[in-house]
């Protein structure tokens, strides 16, 4: 067994601390990499402020990068002192047609999460990245491309694949507007990878002290969705509209901003279900999506991609000595736009 320590939140309530649990030994097909940062989202903040006793104690973190420490007798591909990363999904069961086409996110016997999930190994529940060590299936462990700084690149492994797998799969490039509702942790990816892959890029926004951060992000323009003109003006001039707001919208007005066979794509899942004027699909006959997260093919197109156009998430850099500041920070919206943990010092 290998001896690591994690950040946990002990038991309801209870503030983040110190903990040592064990991670299994590698299998032939596993690695072994030393954490160094980890990112920290909202579903984190969600879960290490959750009130289910049996999910306790929680290791989160689900967005990694670090360093390969061992591997298994299988693995050729990888090696010690190798730069790596790990996302959200660390196995599936590899068989269903799904996972046959590399969209192991959508596996039918459910993907293996890295945090939270069952441990099909050792049982109980998986522990995440805000931890010294993990233990991965080789399938599910990426190297980290050169150039990647790896503590902005960390967000990358979950909001990063998360937004550029549905402008990818639903055809953001030349000739393509692409409208990105919410300019936060994953918007504000999701802007810079739609302006790489050649779109055209309108950042939706509630705040109008946003607008110059999106611009300067790579939006060619900026509307205020609380500002009725704006938003009629912005009628039938998007392709694709990806929402990573993660709340409760009203989508009759988004929706009027979307052309003739346009689509809406939810990324950012809200706490109640959607609410929508089935006639706001009839006319013009729109498409409503989803996404979560990718699979392995397009999690390391993403990596390349990102590498190749210099594109990582803007971050704000703490320890674990500010970990409990950051939950709280996060909780009011006070980050622009991702906090990552360095985990070094545990």
């Amino acid at each position: 067994m290998i001896e690591t320590t994690g950040l946990a939140v002990p038991r309801p309530g209870a503030a983040p601390q110190r903990w040592t649990f064990d991670r299994r030994d590698p299998l032939p097909g596993d690695v072994v990499v030393r954490v160094t940062h980890c990112g920290l989202c909202a579903t984190d903040l969600h879960a290490l402020r959750g009130t289910d006793p049996a999910v306790f104690p929680l290791v989160a973190g689900h967005e990694m990068t670090g360093v390969v420490d061992t591997v298994g007798s299988e693995v050729t591909d990888l090696v010690p002192g190798e730069r790596g990363a790990v996302g959200n999904i660390v196995g599936s069961c590899g068989r269903c047609p799904a996972c046959r086409a590399g969209r192991e996110n959508g596996c039918a016997e459910y993907p293996t999460l890295t945090y939270g999930g069952p441990d099909p190994h050792l049982g109980g529940a998986n522990r995440g990245g805000f931890s010294s060590h993990i233990v991965v299936d080789r399938r599910f462990t990426y190297a980290l491309p050169d150039g990647l700084d790896p503590a902005a690149a960390a967000p990358l492994l979950c909001a990063g694949v998360t937004t550029f797998a549905p402008l990818r799969r639903f055809g953001a490039g030349p000739g393509v507007t692409v409208g990105i509702i919410g300019i936060g942790g994953l918007g504000h990816l999701a802007v810079k990878y739609a302006r790489a892959l050649g779109a055209r890029v309108v950042a939706f926004t509630t705040n109008a002290a946003k607008r110059e951060a999106a611009l300067d992000l790579g939006a060619d323009e900026v509307v205020l969705t609380r500002d009725p003109d704006a938003m009629a003006a912005a009628f039938r001039t998007v392709d694709l509209l990806l929402d990573t707001t993660g709340v409760a919208l009203d989508l009759d007005p988004y929706l009027r901003t979307l052309v003739v066979d346009g689509t809406y794509v939810l990324a950012g899942i809200p706490p109640e279900p959607l609410r929508v004027d089935p006639l706001s699909l009839v006319v013009g006959e729109k498409r409503i999506a989803g996404t979560g997260s990718g699979g392995v093919p397009v999690t390391r197109e993403m990596l390349d991609f990102s590498a190749a156009h210099g594109i990582v998430a803007d971050v704000e850099v703490v320890g674990p000595d500010r970990f409990t500041e950051a939950l709280d920070r996060l909780a009011r919206g006070d980050v622009r736009f991702r906090f990552v943990v360095d985990v070094t010092g545990l």
